[in-house]
C-alpha cells in the first residue's frame, strides 16, 4: 500500500535536493536514481530548462512522495517502484531524481523533477486529474509488485460554501434542495412541477421561460423573508430553470425508451445460497435469469472451445501489443535523454570554446560556470551513449520522437481494449461453466434417488 502527495517547488531546487540526497538517509547514496540530470547539478540543469519555457508561472519543480506501510516492501524495490513510477508519470519529458529514504519507521521515495519538460519546454500542469492519474498508476505498480492498494471510497466532496450551508441547521436551501427533486420526480411536465411547489408553501417567481422575464426562478416559503435564487452559485447548476425543464423531460424520454436487458454482460446467480433452496419462487426465478444468461452467452460464443480459442488468441495479442508499448518507452525515454543532451551540448558550446580561448580561464570560469558544467555533462553523455557530436540533428531526432510517441499512444489502446475484451469473454466462459456445472449437479441429484432403491425380492 503507498501513499502519495505531490507539492510544487517555487524557489531553492537546490536545497530540497540535498534534502532528498541526504546519504544518512538513502543508504550512503546507494538508494538514489536519476534522469537527464546529475544529483550534483539538478538546480542548474532544471534551470537551463526553465528559461527555455514560455510559461511564466514560478514553479521550478515539483516533489512527490510515495509512502509505503512499514514492513511490506524491502528498500531495494522500493526504489525500483519509486524509478517505474517517475518514468510512468513523467513519460520520458522531465528530468527527474529518485531517493529512496530508510530512516523512518517506513520505507518512502523522494521524486523531485523538473517543472518544465526537455521536448517542448511546456510546464507541467499540476491538477486534481494529474494527482489521481500518480495515485492511479502507484496503485498499478502496487498491483504488479504484490502490495496491498488503497481503496477509494468513490463519495464526492461537497463544494465549501454547499457544505457550509447544509452544515447550517436554519438555512433553507438543503430542504429546498430536496423539495425541487421530489416536485421534479413527481411531475410530468414543468407546469405540473411548479404547481406542486406551490402547493408545498412556496412562493415563486421570475419562472417563466422567455427573455422578456427575470433570469432566475426564485422560491421562497410562506415563514420566510427572502427568496432563492434557482442559480449555480446559490442552489447548484441542477436547480436553474432550464435545467428544472430538462431534468423532467429527460424523464419522460427515459420512460418511453426502455433499453432491453443485456444478459451477455451479467454474472451467474448462485442458486446455492440458502434464501434459494428455502424460497421456491425465488428460485424459480434465478433458474430462469441463469437460462437467459447462458443461452445468451452461448448464442454470442458459439461454443466452449472456440471461445477458449477467442479468449487465448486476444490474450497473446494483448501480452504482444503491451511488450511493444514497454519496448516503445524505453526507447522513447532514452531518446528523450538524447535530446535533452545534444540542446544542451549545442547551447553550450560557445562558452566551453571561449573557456579554452580565454586569457584568464578562472574569470571566465567564474563568470559561466553554470554554461561549462553543462557542456562538460552533456558532452560525456552523448560519447557515453555512442551519439556522433557533429553530426547530430535535433530536429531529426524530436520527430522521431513524436513518432514513437504516437506509435505507443495507438499501442496502449490497442492492448487496452484487448484487456476489455479478454475480460468480457471470460465472464462468458465463466458463465457458461458455471451454469453447465450446476445442471449436470442437478441431474446427477435426481438420479441419485434412483439408485438408491433396492429391487424388491
Amino acid at each position: 500500500m503507498a501513499y502519495t502527495k505531490i507539492h510544487a517547488i517555487k524557489a531553492t531546487v537546490n536545497k530540497a535536493v540535498d534534502y532528498i540526497c541526504n546519504p544518512d538517509k538513502t543508504d550512503e547514496g546507494i538508494l538514489i536514481s536519476s534522469y537527464a540530470c546529475s544529483p550534483e547539478t539538478a538546480a542548474i540543469d532544471f534551470k537551463y530548462t526553465l528559461d527555455h519555457c514560455r510559461e511564466n508561472s514560478p514553479n521550478k519543480a515539483y516533489h512527490m512522495i510515495q509512502a509505503f506501510a512499514p514492513g511490506e516492501v524491502s528498500f531495494e524495490e522500493a526504489h525500483r517502484i519509486g524509478k517505474e513510477l517517475a518514468d510512468k508519470v513523467l513519460e520520458g519529458k522531465y528530468s527527474y531524481i529518485v531517493t529512496t529514504h530508510i530512516d523512518k519507521g517506513h520505507v518512502h521515495n523522494h521524486i523531485i523533477f523538473c517543472a518544465a519538460d526537455n521536448i517542448e519546454h511546456d510546464k507541467y500542469h499540476d491538477c486534481k486529474q494529474s494527482y489521481y492519474r500518480i495515485r492511479r498508476l502507484s496503485d498499478e505498480l502496487c498491483r504488479e509488485h504484490n502490495l496491498s492498494v488503497i481503496i477509494p471510497s468513490g463519495k464526492q466532496g461537497k463544494k465549501y460554501n454547499q457544505w457550509q450551508a447544509d452544515k447550517n441547521i436554519t438555512s433553507s436551501k438543503p430542504q429546498l434542495r430536496k423539495d425541487i427533486n421530489y416536485c421534479i420526480k413527481s411531475a410530468s411536465t414543468y407546469e405540473e412541477f411548479l404547481l406542486l411547489m406551490r402547493a408545498k408553501g412556496y412562493e415563486i417567481k421570475g419562472e417563466t421561460l422567455n427573455d422578456e422575464t427575470a433570469k432566475y426562478i426564485s422560491f421562497r416559503l410562506l415563514n420566510k423573508d427572502r427568496f432563492v435564487r434557482g442559480s449555480t452559485k446559490s442552489l447548484g447548476k441542477e436547480y436553474t430553470k432550464e435545467r428544472i425543464k430538462e431534468r423532467i423531460e429527460s424523464k419522460k424520454e427515459r420512460k418511453a425508451v426502455i433499453p432491453k436487458k443485456d444478459y451477455s454482460s451479467h454474472k451467474l446467480i448462485d442458486t446455492s445460497d440458502e434464501k434459494f433452496q428455502n424460497s421456491p419462487g425465488l428460485k424459480h426465478w434465478a433458474d430462469i435469469e441463469n437460462l437467459k444468461i447462458a443461452a445468451k452467452n452461448y448464442i454470442e460464443a458459439g461454443s466452449l472451445s472456440e471461445l477458449e480459442h477467442k479468449i487465448a488468441l486476444k490474450t497473446e495479442a494483448g501480452k504482444s501489443a503491451r511488450q511493444s508499448v514497454v519496448e516503445l518507452e524505453h526507447r522513447i525515454k532514452d531518446l528523450g535523454e538524447i535530446i535533452k543532451y545534444a540542446e544542451q551540448y549545442k547551447a553550450n558550446r560557445s562558452y566551453h570554446i571561449g573557456y579554452k580561448k580565454a586569457k584568464n580561464p578562472e574569470a571566465y570560469f567564474r563568470r559561466y560556470e553554470s554554461m561549462i558544467i553543462l557542456y562538460g555533462g552533456a558532452r560525456r553523455m552523448l560519447e557515453q551513449a555512442g551519439i556522433n557530436l557533429k553530426g547530430t540533428n535535433i530536429d531529426k531526432l524530436k520527430a522521431e520522437y513524436q513518432e514513437l510517441t504516437k506509435q505507443k499512444n495507438n499501442l496502449t489502446a490497442t492492448y487496452k481494449n484487448y484487456e476489455k475484451e479478454v475480460k468480457f469473454l471470460t465472464r462468458k466462459l465463466e458463465n457458461l461453466k458455471q451454469y453447465l456445472g450446476q445442471e449436470i449437479s442437478q441431474q446427477n441429484t435426481q438420479k441419485q434417488p434412483e439408485q438408491d432403491k433396492k429391487p424388491a425380492l
